[in-house]
Parts: structure tokens; sequence; C-alpha cells
């Protein structure tokens, strides 16, 4: 298995620019996936920092710490970056340097039929991101309301064939129950009509896939309280670099950082602020980084990502 979790690091360099690695720091990489971001920032620090590895994969835990056996400073951490204040001050992390969030799907993830992600391949409906616990893709899919698919599938999906989709995979499950990938791409392609399937630009089932994805995995909803409380856990002059892959967990983390820069909530012609809330970051890098055409033209799968960067000010 630790074999198979080969994943390249999408925006690798610009992490390392914007991270600014200092020696002896110390650091979290909250989705350390197959280790990839982990390394370069030990490579960075010349060996000398700890760095705290989140991951709720069991398999990314053990390719992780087979790759990074060789730095001392490494420490592996089985739980979720929801819970990453928590799971750090039991680790006894300290205050950190710098935090890493990437928020994609690892490549290992997609390329195993077996975990069920890809709509290439045949396989269980998993979708699951730690396999140890949770309800599975299929279990939501036959089970959930019409209204609640609907609304997933709009929502999180951003798909606007939702309703026809919702409706079709309830028509499906009441003939058979949904098992397999390949029976949620059957439900996709008969909501969507052919002709709008052939304009497609990419796979019509994609973004179904995504929005069953985050709702199994439940990524939205704790993912502000995430990166504030991660934040939260930077000394001054520590930074926070999350990397996002669609537009709703980019605008959770852009709304984010900018409540942490600007958290005033006086009305907006008062002359002082009496409310008392103090800037705890400063958003970096003016905006997202995107990633280059090199890189881009490389791994095909980075073509989406962002990186949204953040400094620790005041008193840490």
């Amino acid at each position: 298995m630790t074999q198979m979790f080969q994943h390249e690091p999408v925006l690798l360099q610009e992490v390392l620019r914007w991270m600014n690695v200092r020696k002896d720091g110390v650091y979290c990489d909250g989705t350390l996936g197959g280790g990839g971001h982990s390394e370069a920032i030990l490579k960075a620090s010349g060996g000398t920092a700890s760095l705290y590895g989140i991951d709720r994969d069991d398999a990314a835990i053990a390719a992780a710490s087979e790759r990074l056996k060789i730095y001392p400073g490494f420490h592996a951490i089985r739980g979720n970056f929801h819970d990453g204040k928590k799971l750090l001050t039991e680790a006894g992390a300290g205050k950190l340097d710098g935090v890493l969030l990437d928020l994609g799907v690892s490549s290992p993830q997609l390329d195993m039929p077996e975990r069920g992600f890809s709509y290439h391949a045949d396989a269980p409906l998993d979708m699951r991101m730690d396999r140890s616990g949770g309800i599975t893709a299929a279990e939501f899919l036959n089970t959930a309301s019409e209204q609640e698919l609907l609304r997933v599938i709009r929502d999180w999906g951003e798909e606007k064939w939702a309703t026809r989709i919702a409706r079709i995979i309830c028509e499906h499950r009441q003939a058979k129950p949904l098992e397999t990938t390949y029976d949620l791409v059957r439900a996709v392609d008969a909501a969507i009509p052919k002709a709008v399937r052939r304009k497609e630009d990419g796979h019509p089932a994609r973004r179904t896939f995504q929005a069953i994805r985050i709702a199994v995995n439940d990524e939205l909803a704790p993912l502000e309280l995430a990166v504030k409380d991660l934040a939260d856990c930077l000394k001054p002059g520590g930074r926070i670099c999350v990397i996002t892959f669609h537009s709703l967990e980019d605008r959770i983390v852009k709304r984010c950082l900018k409540t942490l820069e600007n958290p005033c909530i006086c009305p907006p012609k008062a002359p002082i602020c009496t409310c008392g809330r103090k800037p705890s970051i400063r958003v970096l890098a003016g905006g997202a980084v995107a990633p280059s055409e090199e890189e881009t033209a490389r791994n095909p799968r980075a073509r989406s990502a962002k990186l949204r960067v953040a400094e620790k000010i005041g008193e840490g």
C-alpha cells in the first residue's frame, strides 16, 4: 500500500516560497497525503524542522511515515485536520512557524479503484477518506431523500442538472440499489441530455462525484473553524498556506482569512472601533496564487488549484 501512495505535490515551489521555511522551525501539514509537501518543507529546513503531519487515511499515514522516517523531527498524527488544534496540543507541538492545508483528494485515492472516488473505473461506491467509520457513498445515495440529494448535488457540485440527477438516482435505486461508481455514472448519464454531454468539457459526472464526496466526508461545514483554529496555532510571523481545488472551498477560505484580517464589526461609518476586535493575520500574495503553465502542462490535476497565504501578527 505504501508503494502505491505516490502523489505529486501541487504548487510545491509556491508553497516553499510563501511558507518561508526556517531552520529549527515547527510546522504542521494538516493534509499529509503521501508526504510530498512535508518532505520539501523538511528538506528546506536542512532537516532541522519539526513537522506534524495529520491525515485520516491509514494508507497515507503509512506511506508518509516510510518516506519521512529519515527525518527525526517528523511526527505522524492520525486524525482529521478539522480537529487540528486539539491534535497538535495533544502531541505537544507548541506554537507553529507554518501550517499547510492541501484540500485536494490525493492522486492515489483517485487512482485506486477500490476507493470509489473515480468515475473512470467501476468500483464499490465508497468515497470515504477514513475507511474506519462513517457512511459510504452507496449508503448515502440509497438512503438520502430526493430533496437532500438535490441540495447536495446543486450546492456542493454546482451542477445545473441537479434536479434531474436527484430524481433519476431515486428512480434507479427503486429498481436496484446503487452499488458501484458506474451505477452512479449511468444515473448521471440518464439525467443529462446526450447533446449536453457531448459538449461537456470533462466528464459529465465529475460535479456529482465531487458533491457526493464532500457530503460523505463532511468536507465543507467544519472548514472555516479549522482554518481559524490552525491560524491561532501560529507564532507571530508564522504563515498558513491553504491550497483549494474548487470554488466552494476557496470562497470559504478566502472569507475566513478576510475575517481574520479585518474582524471589526462596527458600523462602516463609525468614527472609531468600539467592538475591540483586532486583526490576527495579514493576507499575503495579493490574493490567490495559481500554478504555473509548466506545472499544469505536467500535472493537469493542478489546473484548478489556488494557494492562499496569510501571516500571523500580534501576540502569539
